[in-house]
């Protein structure tokens, strides 16, 4: 009758322990699982905004890109010159205010 009784307790002490440990578990996982979604959260932001950033540089690379094209043409050279040398064709007459 002794062995019947011990084997309970036994078995009941080890069911016990089992559990807390399980329980113990699930909270160490619960914690990690609630970290790891807010650190996502902050790499999902961090995305975006570098995303953001790309097309900003992306279209600061087409600005310049066309820049370049118009410091190569020909309308270029003759609005520097008009601008900066006073420069005017011949058959053009130019007006200055006083």
């Amino acid at each position: 009758m002794r062995s019947k009784k011990r084997r309970k307790k036994k078995s009941r002490s080890g069911r016990v322990c089992i559990s807390c440990i399980a329980l113990v578990v699930t909270v160490i996982l619960s914690f990690q699982i609630v970290r790891l979604y807010h650190q996502d959260q902050g790499y999902q932001q961090q995305q975006q905004e570098l995303e953001a950033r790309l097309e900003e540089e992306q279209q600061r690379a087409e600005d310049l890109e066309k820049q370049k094209d118009y410091v190569g043409s020909e309308q270029y050279v003759e609005d520097v010159a008009r601008s900066k040398l006073g420069m005017v064709y011949q058959d053009e007459i130019l007006f200055k205010e006083q």
